[in-house]
């Protein structure tokens, strides 16, 4: 009869107890749960994803985000990264129904036994779900009324959704350190390698992270604790933990920010322009895909390329007030297609881009430009041009009296002798006979000069390079020589995909990669072409001349036909290369940015230097393609300095040179003190 007695005490004791739980967390609820937010959004969750950029291998260059995440569906996760993480975190996740009261009293005695001197560790028993509340809903205040909200909002979210999609909420939101937000961030961020790639050992030590996500100190030992807990939870055996503790962590937390280093001038001009596109939201949050143009290898050469040079240039000066800067740019001729920039000597030192946003004077690269012009109107690669001191010329009311570098004059020289040796003093005479504004149309016409030049802006000195313009457009403009005369548009993206693989920005395919083996673009596509097929050929001959045997001699890369001017400004305060092949176009410039005369020893060499190594980089796997030939030349040995055939002048350097109909070779001299004149123009 006392044992009855004492069984109902017992039993009303625990029913009012339970009663008054109820009541007291029906009082929480009414509380605390009226003005929590609302949760439901997250069954559409669409996080903020960060723009990732591509380079065209595609190979990671660099982010663009507040937050690195990369979102993955629950069934791109392996299995043992999601026990990792249940191990480490919420033992009990696939059975509790939000909130654990095992892991509750577990904490509860663990602490109280800490409190009283006991050698326990202090533990929470926050649960992943609700993590999940309060990363998404709450702060991280460590108040009772904080507790109460992620509680209850922890088993609504229980109710209404399913234990793989919280699973999936949290490995895609939870920080991890390094500023990667979820598991797939951190995956490439830590080891570089996509989550579906991670081994065990790796899949423990992102699980170790949520502790202390910016500690790497105690990497090991933290990733061998979540190996021991995912064995006593059953995950793996101790044979497989023992082998994942001993594999090393090669964590690579640097990777991202050197590739940035390596790429910074060209991702920065990627997002200028993609700013003014879509905007930042989209840019920074929509998770983009972006696949660019740029080749790694060939950034890479350019970098070094350029860096060689400066540094070199740089040592040599000493400690200056001001160090030499520089750029390169390299292209597909064809497409437009940007295959390598960089815009300085360091984009933490200066983001200014020496590639896109420098305007300089050009110096001599302006000349194929007018010798082109001269071209169009008649004029053949062996046109006599006489090359002697001219006097009584005025530009801007002030005398003005041009010279060749040399400071001497060789008399009669023809067109091909005079641009591949760079005189200015010929120069000037053509532009003098064929007339300023044909001559500078034709680099405006290129897209070299702008087109609003007018009266008094159009004048002699302009076709020696004294106009201004930076050295992506002068690099587009050559493009035109060896592209078949289309004008092409600088491209740095191919296309843009959005979160969900659909293609944006008014695509509708993705951009055909250019092969070499590709026909060049019809007519209709680039319109028509800015100059005719046959005096483009004659410039490329020409300008392949200057690198084989006139001023752009650095510029060589055995075993490769190459074409391309050099450039150099009064007082030598800026010097230029541009250069092609078949297929690959690049320029260089070097500078001071406030412009001064760069000293003895400098000179266009150092730019024909940089292409060259670039080059030789670039094209080292590739075999030799020389120019194509348009139909309707004809091609006739003569000696190059006079124009002569060779039978009647046999003496010297001996050429094919490309005729057009009607032109032919110069005849030979009717005796050694009668000079022949030049065939077209009157040039005195």
């Amino acid at each position: 009869m006392k044992f009855n007695k004492i069984f109902h005490y017992v039993i009303g004791v625990i029913f009012w107890c339970f009663v008054a739980a109820i009541a007291g967390l029906a009082t929480l609820v009414l509380i605390y749960g009226n003005d929590l937010p609302d949760y439901k959004n997250l069954a559409t969750y669409a996080p903020p994803v960060a723009t990732r950029l591509y380079a065209a291998d595609g190979s990671l260059l660099i982010e663009y985000a507040a937050e690195r995440r990369v979102f993955i569906d629950f069934e791109d996760m392996p299995k043992q990264l999601i026990n990792a993480f249940v191990a480490a975190e919420d033992q009990n996740f696939w059975t509790h129904p939000g909130i654990d009261m095992r892991g509750i009293v577990r904490a509860t005695l663990n602490n109280t036994m800490r409190l009283f001197g006991f050698n326990k560790k202090f533990t929470g028993a926050s649960t992943i779900t609700q993590q999940v509340a309060k990363n998404f809903f709450l702060t991280s205040d460590r108040t009772i009324s904080r507790k109460i909200k992620e509680a209850i909002l922890a088993l609504r979210l229980e109710r209404s959704f399913s234990k793989q999609h919280i699973m999936t909420l949290y490995l895609n939101q939870i920080f991890l350190g390094a500023r990667a937000y979820g598991v797939g961030s951190a995956a490439l961020m830590y080891f570089n390698k996509p989550v579906k790639d991670l081994s065990l050992s790796e899949c423990a030590f992102l699980a170790s992270l949520p502790k202390a996500p910016n500690d790497r100190n105690r990497a090991v030992e933290r990733r061998n604790y979540v190996l021991g807990r995912m064995v006593k939870d059953g995950f793996i055996t101790k044979q497989e933990a023992d082998i994942a503790a001993a594999e090393p962590l090669n964590i690579n937390s640097g990777f991202t920010e050197q590739m940035e280093m390596d790429f910074q001038y060209f991702a920065e001009d990627v997002r200028r322009s993609l700013l003014d596109q879509i905007g930042r939201e989209t840019l920074y949050n929509e998770g983009l895909y972006i696949k660019t143009t740029i080749i790694p290898e060939y950034q890479r050469a350019a970098a070094t390329a350029l860096a060689k040079e400066l540094d070199a240039f740089n040592k040599n000066r000493g400690d200056g007030e001001q160090k030499l800067q520089g750029a390169i740019i390299a292209m597909n001729p064809h497409t437009g297609r940007i295959l390598a920039m960089v815009g300085g000597r360091s984009f933490i030192e200066s983001s200014f881009n020496r590639a896109t946003q420098a305007y300089r004077q050009i110096g001599s690269t302006i000349k194929p430009f007018v010798y082109l012009a001269a071209l169009e109107k008649g004029y053949g690669p062996q046109t006599l041009i006489l090359d002697a001191p001219v006097v009584g010329w005025r530009e801007n009311n002030k005398e003005w009296k041009p010279e060749n570098y040399d400071r001497k004059f060789l008399g009669d020289i023809t067109l091909r002798f005079s641009l591949e040796t760079s005189r200015n003093v010929p120069t000037v005479r053509l532009v003098e006979d064929i007339g300023v504004r044909d001559a500078i149309e034709t680099a405006q016409r290129f897209g070299v000069y702008p087109k609003n030049l007018e009266g008094g802006r159009l004048n002699e000195s302009l076709a020696l390079g004294s106009g201004e313009t930076t050295l992506e457009k002068l690099v587009l403009g050559y493009s035109a020589f060896v592209n078949g005369g289309r004008a092409v548009q600088p491209r740095m993206v191919d296309y843009i995909e959005d979160r969900y693989g659909n293609v944006i920005g008014g695509q509708s395919h993705k951009q055909i990669e250019w092969n070499p083996e590709l026909l060049p673009p019809q007519s209709d596509e680039f319109g028509e072409p800015l100059s005719d097929a046959q005096s483009l050929y004659q410039i490329v001959s020409i300008l392949q001349g200057a690198v084989e045997r006139g001023t752009g001699k650095q510029a060589r890369v055995s075993g490769h036909t190459i074409a391309g001017k050099t450039g150099t400004t009064n007082q030598v305060k800026d010097v230029w290369f541009v250069g092609f092949s078949k297929n690959l176009i690049a320029g260089v410039y070097l500078g001071y940015d406030t412009p001064e005369p760069l000293g003895k020893g400098a000179g266009s060499h150092m730019a024909a230097r940089v292409f060259a190594d670039f080059m030789k980089t670039a094209l080292q796997n590739e075999s030799n393609q020389p120019f194509p030939v348009p139909d309707g030349l004809t091609f006739v040995r003569v000696n190059r300095n006079s124009g002569v055939a060779a039978a009647q002048d046999p003496n010297g350097i001996i050429i094919n040179e490309a005729f057009k109909s009607g032109q032919k070779p110069n005849p030979a001299k009717v005796s050694d003190d009668t000079n022949q004149k030049p065939m077209l123009g009157g040039i005195f």
